[in-house]
């Protein structure tokens, strides 16, 4: 008898996993971004096949019987779920829906509300009537729940919070290391731990944990009484985030890469990102050490408000601490001499990873390193010992095809700089990307800049999405670039690629956008 509501239920559970899916992506709800993705997104997930069920609403106000009624239900929720199930096996997912705790009870509390209202609803309005309404507006029930689950939500993280704290408190001689920017944090920490660890056992919070919770589970999951360091990433969508992250952990060490123009969508403007990043080093105590960048003008002209020590680290600027000269990159890695202030002798260098953007890493690395009692000679073996970063200017050979894999999160100076490590390989290059997201009222104008450096710097551009790269196509348009070749989906470029390589065939895969900007 109820047979014909299995269908429906394959098709909620579809629709009940791609929303949840979008509500993890989205920080579930933090600083609103739900929302704002839902909007940007009605017409994708309201109003295409999802429309179709209000065809029994239809009928039902017609007058037609409860039989007719439940056959139409039945068979129009099969048709709608295998159009679903067929898109969504098509579409390329980069991060699945991670089942945590939180989903778990996210998904409970959605139970209970349909119970709730089949209960007290019924008496009023047709069941089938009633489960195309609640279907059909899934992804607001998910974004009610959310809410709804606030503050069981935050019991549960003050919980998680007061345990970490106290498992902190208890480990006086441990060393706290801050690092944040507006990009580069994942690379600068994996390289930092690689470092600290040929004298210390320094524990990274794992992949790009960089929360609040991110750290709480670093320190309750991972960090136990061998530890001598923690490096905490730092990551911030709007003021005051870094400074909480620093209360909850407080940093002695700090390390600020570049600061750009990630995240300026939700940070507002260039100075709140200045002011925000630098919420880590104003955190430091007066006997703390802060790492900064003496090559990046929003660095050098902030009025710092704490009196800690600065040591700085550059290439360009020669009046630093730390400072990087003669670098040289090729298709095995990149060589550099380092310059100590106050040292005349040059320290030489060579490392795996590719690019000027880790020259600046691994510096500000040496500098802390440096300060923590690492001798030079130690340092130089360590840096050579550095793994490469994974999706972060990554050099993979496939056959006779070498990639240069910088998929995660692409910014303005980190593809400019990608660019040009691909500049400096020899035989052909192509340049694979979506284009750059999140920056706000500049986005339009930075992705055309990054059409007019990929002009410079390229034989042939692949660009994923029409839409999503006009700008980049306006820019090299502007440059007279005409090898240009647009597809709606990345599987698509590696078949293209073998196609256009030549004998010798370096591609750059710079940026892979999120699942909820595809």
């Amino acid at each position: 008898m109820f047979l014909y509501i299995v269908p429906f239920l394959m098709y909620l559970f579809l629709r009940t996993k791609k929303s949840l899916h979008m509500l993890q992506q989205n920080l579930y709800d933090e600083n609103r971004r739900y929302c704002k993705w839902l909007i940007k997104n009605i017409v994708k997930v309201m109003f295409k096949y999802d429309l179709l069920p209000f065809i029994v609403i239809v009928l039902y106000f017609l007058g037609f019987n409860s039989t007719v009624l439940a056959i139409s239900f039945a068979v129009i929720y099969l048709f709608v779920f295998v159009i679903n199930y067929i898109s969504h096996k098509k579409e390329s997912v980069k991060k699945p829906l991670v089942v945590t705790a939180r989903i778990k009870r996210l998904l409970f509390t959605v139970f209970i509300l349909y119970g709730v209202a089949l209960y007290f609803l019924l008496s009023i309005i047709n069941s089938e009537v009633l489960l195309v309404i609640m279907g059909y507006f899934q992804y607001l029930i998910v974004l009610l729940v959310q809410k709804i689950n606030i503050p069981i939500e935050k019991y549960v993280y003050f919980s998680f919070k007061r345990k970490a704290m106290k498992k902190l408190k208890v480990m006086n001689n441990l060393k706290v290391i801050g690092i944040t920017g507006s990009y580069g944090k994942t690379s600068s920490k994996n390289i930092l731990s690689d470092i600290l660890n040929v004298k210390y056992n320094a524990l990274p919070t794992p992949k790009n944990l960089n929360t609040p919770y991110g750290l709480i589970i670093t320190i309750n999951n991972h960090l136990n009484k061998f530890n001598d360091i923690l490096i905490a990433e730092m990551g911030a969508y709007k003021v005051g985030e870094i400074k909480q992250l620093c209360d909850l952990v407080h940093p002695k060490y700090g390390i600020l890469t570049k600061i750009g123009a990630a995240h300026l969508e939700t940070f507002g403007s260039q100075e709140n990102i200045q002011k925000g990043k630098f919420e880590l080093i104003e955190s430091l105590p007066e006997d703390g050490v802060g790492v900064l960048n003496g090559d990046d003008e929003l660095q050098l002209s902030y009025k710092l408000k704490n009196k800690c020590k600065i040591i700085y680290i550059g290439i360009d600027n020669k009046d630093v601490d730390v400072r990087a000269e003669n670098i040289k990159v090729s298709n095995i890695g990149t060589t550099f001499d380092v310059i100590f202030k106050g040292d005349k002798q040059k320290y030489n260098f060579e490392t795996k990873l590719l690019g000027f953007a880790n020259v600046y890493n691994i510096l500000a690395a040496i500098a802390l390193g440096f300060e923590l009692g690492i001798n030079k000679k130690q340092l130089i073996i360590a840096v050579k010992r550095v793994k490469p970063v994974e999706h972060r200017l990554e050099l993979k050979r496939v056959n006779d095809i070498i990639y240069i894999d910088d998929a995660y999160n692409s910014n303005p100076i980190g593809s400019k700089m990608a660019l040009d490590v691909l500049k400096m390989m020899p035989g052909k290059k192509i340049v694979v990307t979506p284009g750059m997201v999140e920056l706000g009222d500049m986005q339009y104008e930075l992705n055309k800049k990054l059409g007019e450096h990929i002009a410079d710097s390229c034989d042939e551009a692949i660009l994923i999405g029409d839409n999503q790269t006009k700008a980049i196509q306006e820019g090299l348009r502007e440059k007279k670039f005409d090898k240009v070749h647009i597809l709606e989906d990345v599987k698509d470029a590696f078949s293209l690629i073998h196609k256009i390589k030549d004998k010798e065939t370096y591609v750059l895969l710079e940026n892979d956008l999120p699942d909820l900007f595809n």
